[in-house]
């Protein structure tokens, strides 16, 4: 029991607060710049816009400089593939592994081509660029010290977590990010990672922000009314029509993709972006609501209630730049701008339940906070986070019973008709592109763990195996003296055989990252004649 407790504390306890706490402080410092960059980005934007609006000459030079952006952002994601896109589900690749980074080139352009794009006014948010330099630095973090590179994905995980939670304001929502998108399953060492790094990133912020004159919150404080069961129908109506909501959207967003993708598959990519430039440049000449990250919208709708034509036309607008941009790979996230779309529904069906049905106008707000944790839930399959993003970010502690009734709708919806997240779209094209040209290989061997390895004294499931790999079996070390895992889980001990089987389209790097994590050895690459 004491060898036990020792090697728990040593090989699992220490390097988790160490590096935990490394990524946590990093991202609160960089990331914390960052959103006070991404501040003034927006507001020189609406500044900007204003401008162009009172002189035409403004406008002729910003169709050129949108044209000379476009050329730039073509050659510099053809160059560097994974900085282009929606940030969050980049970040999720990563942590899959499924995808790789050189972390200092990614958060450098990441950083640089995000704050353009919030200048641009492309309705795109800071948030997936906050998540993705979040979890670059997470592997910045581990990097000088090679000997613990196995412990990179736990760390970019914290990485992401901590600047999601940055980002919303919701610390907890944060971690529930790592267990229910980023890798779909509960871990103790990715709750215990996740848990620091978001606490350290929190302690920064908030030392930061005063000085820095950011706010935390995401969202100013609602008036919620609370419901009662007489009123239950309520979230059940706001939940069926975001999940319907949720099915159009997830639907039109594949539709748009299919378009630029297929029919304008010999358009230059250069061109497909500026023509997102110009859409942008149009509608935001028009109203600056059409265009930006979407939190001024969402504040907006809170504070008052426009007009019908309005609600719909930034509805259809902000739905098709939104998918544009995303589908032709601009950098900057998705979260937000989902959301803003959905706040405007959420927005359209409290102005009907309070001018058709004669509803009280004091639920206007609730209806909108329901729409916003429906949203979440539908379009972006993420139940859980969008429950406690309500309690955290919205404060509807009153209202939780229904806040789950309305997030339970709209997800078995999206669910009935068997649709992808949004950002589980984006990944599945990201991982497709960046592999088009590459022969998958599956590999079949045997490996042993070895002493002091990354392996010893963890459970299966608490590791994060190179993407694709099923331990098959584990055969222990008959010189050592067996013993029984608590709830018959699979501890690894120093001797243990391993049969593992995994597909990949990068043998050297899968070799390496389970060498890391097994310990220095050789194996055949080609051993299915074992079997």
């Amino acid at each position: 029991m004491r060898r036990k407790f020792k090697s728990y504390f040593i090989n699992l306890t220490v390097p988790a607060v160490v590096f935990g706490s490394i990524t946590g402080v990093l991202v609160g410092v960089v990331v914390t710049f960052f959103r006070w960059c991404a501040a003034h980005a927006m507001r020189l934007s609406e500044y900007l816009y204003g401008v162009i609006r009172g002189n035409f000459l403004w406008l002729i030079a910003a169709v050129a400089v949108f044209f000379g952006v476009s050329v730039a952002f073509s050659r510099i994601y053809k160059a560097m593939p994974i900085v282009g896109g929606g940030g969050i589900p980049t970040s999720i690749g990563i942590l899959r592994g499924v995808l790789t980074f050189k972390w200092l080139k990614t958060l450098i352009c990441t950083s640089v081509m995000s704050l353009t794009v919030l200048v641009s006014g492309v309705p795109l948010g800071s948030m997936g660029a906050a998540v993705q330099i979040g979890t670059a630095l997470g592997k910045g973090s581990v990097s000088v010290a090679k000997k613990h590179t196995a412990w990179q994905r736990y760390c970019m995980t914290g990485g992401a977590c901590a600047s999601f939670t940055l980002a919303t304001g919701a610390p907890i929502s944060g971690i529930l990010f790592a267990v229910e998108e980023a890798h779909q399953r509960i871990s103790p060492m990715i709750v215990m990672v996740s848990s620091i790094s978001v606490i350290m990133a929190r302690l920064t912020t908030e030392m930061l922000s005063p000085t820095l004159e950011l706010s935390i919150g995401l969202f100013p404080e609602m008036q919620l009314q609370r419901l009662t069961l007489s009123e239950v129908w309520i979230p059940l109506l706001v939940g069926l029509v975001m999940g319907v909501f949720a099915v159009f959207f997830l639907m039109y967003y594949r539709g748009i993709k299919h378009f630029f993708n297929h029919t304008l598959r010999r358009v230059p990519h250069s061109a497909k972006i500026f023509s997102v430039f110009m859409l942008t440049l149009i509608f935001g000449t028009l109203s600056f609501s059409f265009i930006s990250t979407g939190r001024e919208l969402i504040v907006s709708l809170i504070a008052q209630r426009p007009a019908w034509w309005m609600l719909i036309a930034l509805l259809l607008v902000r739905s098709t730049v939104t998918i544009s941009a995303s589908t032709n790979r601009l950098t900057g996230g998705l979260f937000l701008p989902v959301l803003s779309v959905g706040v405007v529904v959420a927005a359209m069906l409290g102005e009907g339940l309070v001018t058709i049905l004669g509803l009280s106008h004091v639920y206007y707000d609730t209806v909108l906070m329901l729409g916003i944790a429906a949203c979440i839930s539908g379009a972006m399959k993420m139940p859980l986070t969008a429950i406690i993003f309500s309690v955290e970010a919205l404060s509807c502690y009153e209202n939780i019973l229904y806040v789950i009734i309305a997030s339970g709708v709209s997800f078995v919806i999206t669910e009935i008709f068997e649709l992808k997240s949004v950002d589980e779209n984006v990944l599945a094209a990201r991982v497709e592109e960046m592999n088009n040209d590459k022969e998958q290989t599956v590999i079949d061997t045997f490996v042993t763990v070895r002493e002091g390895s990354f392996a010893v004294d963890k459970q299966i499931r608490d590791i994060f195996w190179p993407a694709n790999l099923f331990v098959l079996s584990v055969k222990h070390d008959e010189t050592r003296k067996a013993e029984v895992d608590e709830h018959g889980g699979k501890t690894l001990r120093v001797g243990d055989i391993l049969h593992v089987r995994y597909s990949t389209y990068d043998p050297v790097s899968a070799r390496d990252e389970l060498i890391a994590i097994v310990g220095i050895q050789e194996y055949d690459e080609s051993a299915a004649d074992l079997i």
